[in-house]
């Protein structure tokens, strides 16, 4: 089952990309994001994580990170862009 929710996931991204609606939604994601404060907090953790140790690789940072990351999304960011993805989706099943 995997696979093919796989090759449902693409696609429906490559529908997305086709049609703009990829690039839109990714950047009112990137605008709520800054707004809310996210991407400034994710840059400071980041540095701190950094300055911490000893020569730190982008990997050791993105798993350092990563899940930080996701959980400090404010539930109203998520909210909005799911609703995007939601009208999105209803367009594309209208059709």
């Amino acid at each position: 089952m995997p696979d093919a929710r796989d090759a449902l996931y693409a696609q429906i991204q490559r529908r997305m990309v086709n049609s703009g609606d990829w690039d839109r939604i990714s950047e009112a994601l990137e605008a709520k994001l800054n707004e809310s404060g996210w991407i400034d907090s994710l840059h400071d953790s980041s540095k701190e994580t950094a300055r911490a140790g000893e020569s730190v690789s982008v990997g050791t940072l993105l798993e350092s990170l990563g899940s930080q990351a996701a959980s400090s999304v404010s539930p109203k960011v998520k909210e909005e862009i799911i609703q995007m993805i939601r009208q999105y989706l209803d367009t594309q099943l209208d059709k």
